[in-house]
């Protein structure tokens, strides 16, 4: 009888996990544990049953006969909460950069594949679904990556989603810190690390930077980069 429990309980934990409900566990975490762009660590880690229960859904999610926005929503999803999980396995932490190998060596079970978290985003979500506005929803950890949104994304809303939070950060004067009096800007590391992702069709990273400003920077303008601060994004 146990052998056939155990059995029964191995072959249900092959089963692949549905897209729509690992979305709407995702944003029933980020909705109660993200204000401002910052997480609540400290609450998820006195009760982290939530983001390691999505975590584990992460790994057995199926993309089989999934759609592009599906598995794009997915893929987003899935780099936030494998980020939070980490944080949350090593908690109390400074920094994500504290924990060793926390983008490039540590591996996840994402829809069945083992990932890092550069070869979730560079590999499977810029690659194979390339958009450059996800550089302002994958959030890692730290304080200068755009702000965590305290929703998870949906396919059917994905095109809204990316424009919304990506003219939220491009207004952020934080994150895109313009100085009038000295004909200035400072910008985020990001558009240096993937100055390529921003410059696909011939434009000038400013100009990328403008499509979505509603007050634009001037082309005249010096453009330069302020320090990355890799302090965790914590409440």
């Amino acid at each position: 009888m146990k052998i056939l429990v155990a059995a029964i309980i191995l072959a249900y934990s092959f089963i692949p996990q549905n897209i729509s409900e690992f979305t709407k566990g995702a944003n029933g975490l980020l909705e109660s544990q993200v204000n401002n762009g910052l997480v609540d660590y400290a609450a998820i880690a006195k009760d982290p049953a939530q983001i390691k229960q999505l975590y584990d859904e992460v790994g057995g999610i199926s993309l089989e006969g999934a759609s592009d926005a599906e598995k794009k929503a997915f893929y987003i999803n899935a780099y936030n909460i494998v980020t939070i999980h980490q944080i949350i396995q090593n908690y109390p932490v400074k920094s994500p950069m504290d924990i060793n190998g926390f983008f490039d060596k540590n591996k996840h079970k994402v829809a069945g594949a083992s990932l890092t978290l550069n070869e979730l985003e560079k590999e499977h979500l810029l690659k194979d679904h390339f958009d450059a506005r996800a550089h302002f929803v994958l959030v890692c950890a730290a304080m200068s990556c755009p702000p965590l949104a305290s929703f998870a994304y949906q396919a059917d809303q994905l095109d809204q989603q990316l424009e919304e939070r990506t003219r939220e950060a491009l207004n952020n004067p934080e994150f895109i810190q313009v100085d009038k009096n000295k004909k200035k800007v400072r910008i985020s590391k990001i558009f240096d690390w993937y100055k390529s992702d921003f410059t696909k069709n011939g434009a000038s990273v400013l100009q990328y930077i403008n499509q979505y400003r509603s007050e634009k920077i001037p082309e005249s303008y010096k453009v330069g980069f302020y320090e990355y601060s890799w302090a965790l994004n914590k409440q």
